[in-house]
């Protein structure tokens, strides 16, 4: 397709429609019957909306401290280098070593989960564990006098244990959230835990190397970016942008075909970024050609369980995984969503061949086996699920075992609509709807790259949007689903944006920029967390909130704003949605250790990236109700 249509904008259509006007000129191309009939046009015969939002929002700002509505208060909880275990050294930034580090709160902290304590307490909101993924490093912000060609052993063994996840145990105090270095929970996984590859592919000579032989286990988890918790209470933990770490691709050989697969996930053709193939041959592809495929999977990890080995899980196949977030189907199956965060590529729904069961160690297996199925968009607002079944079809070449490897090639080839980056994938506690964030892509419609479509209308896409779905029968394994457009997102105030709300009178709204990950509070309200406006709206990132149901469907807000150079990459609420966890990730990004561009959150050198907690300002240990409401 060209982008070169002068075809009405989405966002036009839209808007009459709303007004009850024509349907559309007949010299003009027809938009999707079913993207116009959203439930807002349905709105004054639904039942009443939950508790309506009721904050005032906080300005979009440029500075260096967490802002708040009134009424609320925001504390930190945790920050790169406290320890966690009594025998962990306090944090010393001039002083870092590999072995501390691994005992202390790892770095760019990302996707937050909470678990409720003790285990079959789901609904405890005042004791948990709280599961935290370590994206990657920012080593300039790390280390003084930092450069990548001068890296050392000693940095490059600290990233590694900088990496990874954290569990660790945290509990309300009646005035504050504390954590404990003592709890048994507490854990610390890292790029060089050993994990297992389970499931369909495991053991397949690509997933083969010179130190695994045997293609079934592997060193570490890296890039754990999004990630989920499933109805049995564990850990997904998604791996995103494997690709950076990897080095030397354009040595393998041009007919080597898994340097072909490496270039289609972005496998480095030269050095790494970090050099990390200076002192680790896997990370060098030359030497170890078949390492990358053993990265970017979903990870499940039992945070009850300190002693559980994590686990690879093959089955949800292997991409940038954004997120993976878990639903039981009509008929009582395991539903995994997940996101490809990659321009033109994916969105993906497993579904598990068995069913969730009251045994915790069976649904353990559980998405081990069942079937993967990729998203096609089509213009007429309806969508279908493409089962991903090697030997079958556009897929009769591959294997399932390739066909899980090399999961982009497979999506490729059965004709899956290329989205503007998949990112975090949301399902509705109140009305079982999907909600997918597709954060931005300034390549749609370009010069030689895809132009636009109904699923993602807007070329050269800076602001990205937010689609809503329903599964055929309410079902979340369903194969057939119907869609429209909930949010176009940027500047409501200008048009050259061409933003659009769900229909809400966009003047009231809060300006919003590349949405990437998403929750939901216990009223049915839709949160969303931002990553990129400094490059967008020129004003930090933040959350979000938004009614999705009733008479304020689109009715954005901003709750939070973040603090210089941050991202706020996740974002958790306790079961009873008094307290908001939030992830600022990479403060003071765009400086140095020495210059940071900010000084988050202490004020003092270096930055360090932090999870806070935002609460009512008179929350007790008894509550005071929801946050927003």
């Amino acid at each position: 397709m060209t982008s070169k249509s002068r075809n009405e904008t989405f966002e036009e259509v839209l808007a009459r429609r709303l007004a009850r006007r024509s349907f559309l000129k007949s010299s003009l191309v027809a938009v999707p019957a079913i993207v116009l009939t959203s439930s807002l046009l349905n709105s004054q015969a639904q039942a009443a909306a939950p508790d309506k939002l009721t904050f005032t929002p906080v300005p979009l700002g440029n500075q260096d401290a967490i802002r708040v509505p009134d009424g609320y208060t925001s504390q930190v909880l945790l920050r790169w280098g406290d320890p966690l275990f009594p025998d962990s050294p306090a944090f010393d930034p001039n002083n870092l070593t590999a072995d501390a580090q691994r005992r202390q709160f790892g770095y760019n902290n990302d996707f937050l989960s909470f678990f409720s304590l003790p285990l079959g307490k789901r609904k405890n909101s005042r004791r948990g564990l709280l599961a935290v993924n370590h994206e990657y490093t920012n080593p300039e912000l790390m280390f003084a006098n930092y450069s990548a060609a001068r890296t050392t052993k000693e940095i490059v063994d600290i990233e590694l244990a900088a990496h990874g996840v954290t569990i660790v145990e945290i509990a309300f105090n009646g005035e504050s959230w504390e954590y404990t270095r003592r709890s048994r929970f507490n854990r610390r996984i890292t790029a060089e835990t050993r994990m297992e590859l389970t499931g369909v592919a495991a053991g397949h000579p690509l997933l083969q190397t010179s130190y695994d032989p045997s293609g079934s286990f592997v060193f570490g988890t890296l890039n754990n970016c999004g990630g989920g918790q499933t109805p049995w209470g564990t850990l997904l933990t998604a791996e995103e942008n494997f690709n950076q770490y990897f080095a030397n691709n354009n040595l393998l050989a041009t007919s080597d075909p898994r340097r072909t697969i490496h270039s289609r996930y972005g496998v480095t053709s030269g050095a790494s970024e970090r050099r990390w193939e200076n002192f680790y041959s896997r990370f060098d592809v030359a030497k170890e050609p078949n390492e990358p495929f053993r990265f970017g999977w979903v990870v499940e990890i039992d945070p009850y369980n300190p002693s559980f080995i994590p686990q690879k899980r093959t089955a949800l196949g292997r991409m940038k995984h954004e997120a993976a977030t878990s639903v039981i189907s009509t008929n009582g199956k395991a539903v995994v969503y997940t996101g490809d965060d990659e321009r033109f590529d994916y969105m993906y729904k497993f579904v598990s061949r068995g069913f969730v069961a009251n045994d915790r160690e069976a649904n353990l297996r559980l998405l081990d086996d069942g079937t993967l199925y990729v998203a096609r968009f089509n213009d007429d607002g309806t969508g279908v699920w493409i089962p991903l079944i090697g030997g079958q079809g556009a897929l009769a070449s591959f294997s399932q075992e390739e066909v899980l490897i090399n999961t982009r090639g497979a999506g490729d080839a059965v004709g899956a609509t290329k989205m503007d980056r998949p990112e975090d994938i949301e399902t509705s506690p109140v009305t079982k709807k999907v909600y997918a964030a597709f954060t931005n892509n300034t390549q749609r419609g370009t010069a030689g790259r895809p132009g636009t479509d109904k699923a993602n209308p807007r070329a050269t896409n800076r602001h990205g949007h937010v689609i809503e779905i329903t599964e055929d029968r309410n079902d979340n394994a369903a194969e057939s689903f119907t869609w429209n457009m909930l949010m176009l997102c940027g500047d409501p105030a200008n048009a050259a944006d061409g933003t659009f709300f769900a229909g809400f009178d966009k003047t009231k709204v809060s300006p919003i920029s590349v949405p990437d990950n998403l929750t939901f509070d216990k009223q049915g309200n839709l949160w969303i967390a931002t990553d990129g406006m400094p490059g967008t709206l020129q004003k930090n990132d933040g959350i979000y909130a938004m009614p999705v149901e009733g008479e304020e469907r689109g009715f954005v807000r901003l709750f939070l704003s973040s603090v210089v150079g941050c991202e706020t990459a996740s974002l958790e609420f306790t079961p009873n949605s008094e307290n908001l966890f939030v992830s600022i990730q990479h403060p003071g990004e765009g400086g140095t250790f020495e210059n940071p561009a900010g000084l988050f959150p202490d004020g003092t050198k270096p930055p360090r990236p932090s999870v806070i907690v935002a609460k009512r300002s008179n929350l007790s240990a008894s509550g005071s109700g929801a946050i927003g409401s």
